[in-house]
């Protein structure tokens, strides 16, 4: 299969998600400037500060006059805004239908997006995940597209759905990332509430739960195998287990996951 080569992306939005694919592209495999394989970047003017720092670390990207600029210069534009500013920031666009959009606004159908943007340019959904900076996560996408697969491919991998409805479930997966850093916060929280020095706490449980992301990384283990091994029958883990994330809680959290996919579709 010939690789692909992606010469000019376009980003409208320069947040967190923005950032984090630019600095995949040019730093994620290297650690430093980007190879002979880099895309040259435009960026939007929105999230002036970030835009600024990117272009003024990396040769190959700069930061356009406006929105409009990032799709003419661009062969694959990536919408990044923040769901509720979509309308202003994607308002009077020309996008011609050479194009290749890529939507990573949660909770915008694709359907939406092309009403907004009335082209008729191929369109794909991706949830990209701030560990792409790393090329260390897999992009979620809808309909699946050589382009779009070898652009998240090279950011650590590509997940291509077979239809929107299991793109929205995959979705709200994503939205599970803040609670597990607020459920270490407050293992922290409680350790020093015992006495233990704050900054020692911290340390601790970084180093604890960053074992277990390691672990992950051995997929010849199913994850209900990974929990069994980490516990001895009747040992502190499986008491935890058993009496704080038992039955009800594990029914809790399948409420919330069910309420924010009726949300997203």
């Amino acid at each position: 299969m010939q690789r692909i080569r992606i010469k000019r992306i376009g980003l409208i939005g320069v947040g967190e998600i923005g950032r984090a694919i630019v600095t995949g592209l040019y730093e994620g495999g290297n650690g430093g400037a980007g190879d002979d394989e880099s895309p040259q970047v435009f960026l939007s003017p929105r999230g002036a500060r970030t835009a600024a720092e990117l272009s003024a670390r990396h040769e190959g990207v700069r930061v356009c006059a406006d929105n409009q600029e990032v799709v003419d210069r661009s062969d694959v534009v990536i919408v990044a805004v923040r769901r509720e500013d979509r309308h202003e920031a994607l308002a009077g666009l020309r996008v011609g239908g050479d194009k290749l959009v890529l939507n990573v606004m949660a909770g915008v159908a694709g359907g939406e997006l092309r009403r907004i943007l009335a082209t008729d340019a191929p369109l794909v959904r991706a949830v990209p995940l701030p560990s792409i900076r790393e090329r260390r996560s897999v992009t979620v996408t809808f309909p699946s597209h050589p382009v779009a697969d070898a652009l998240f491919g090279r950011l650590g991998g590509v997940l291509p759905v077979a239809d929107e409805a299991a793109f929205d479930v995959f979705s709200a997966l994503t939205g599970t990332l803040t609670s597990h850093y607020a459920y270490l916060a407050t293992l922290t929280s409680w350790a020093a509430g015992q006495g233990i020095d704050s900054d020692d706490a911290d340390r601790y449980v970084r180093g604890l739960f960053q074992g277990v992301g390691r672990a992950l990384s051995d997929e010849s283990r199913s994850l209900d195998r990974l929990a069994a091994d980490h516990e001895t029958p009747g040992g502190n883990n499986e008491r935890i287990r058993t009496t704080w994330f038992g039955p009800a809680n594990a029914e809790a959290l399948h409420r919330a996951l069910d309420a924010l996919l009726a949300d997203l579709r």
